[in-house]
């Protein structure tokens, strides 16, 4: 079972790692009834932008390395993810969090730049 948002992006929290609130890292609004309603505009760019130089930041050398990680898998465990980036169990945890995160910041930031606002709820 899986969390989603839905609105101007779409997309899945990643289960067991991505909290529902996870957006409000980027700034925006929220609103809470069963889903937290988030909006964004131009005037947040600030924020999101800065919001993902702390996740790249998080992330270092081990950006690159999950993203051809998960561009050549459909499903994984984080087993496999220990075994291909070389660390432990609490560190890969730590690295899907961060990646997580900045995946849903790419996608705010890409909407807000091509729409000027992105609108999206996001179940709890």
């Amino acid at each position: 079972m899986g969390r989603y948002y839905n609105g101007d992006i779409k997309g899945k929290f990643l289960f067991a790692v991505q909290s529902s609130t996870d957006a409000s890292f980027f700034g925006g609004s929220e609103n809470e009834p069963n889903y937290i309603s988030y909006y964004f505009e131009k005037s947040d760019l600030l924020d999101i932008e800065k919001g993902l130089k702390k996740c790249k930041k998080a992330l270092g050398e081990y950006e690159k390395k999950l993203d051809v990680f998960f561009e050549r898998v459909e499903s994984y465990n984080n087993e496999m993810l220990r075994k291909e980036l070389n660390v432990g169990e609490k560190k890969v945890e730590e690295l899907l969090e961060w990646y997580a995160r900045k995946r849903l910041g790419e996608k705010i930031l890409k909407c807000v730049k091509e729409k000027g606002t992105c609108e999206f709820d996001a179940e709890l």
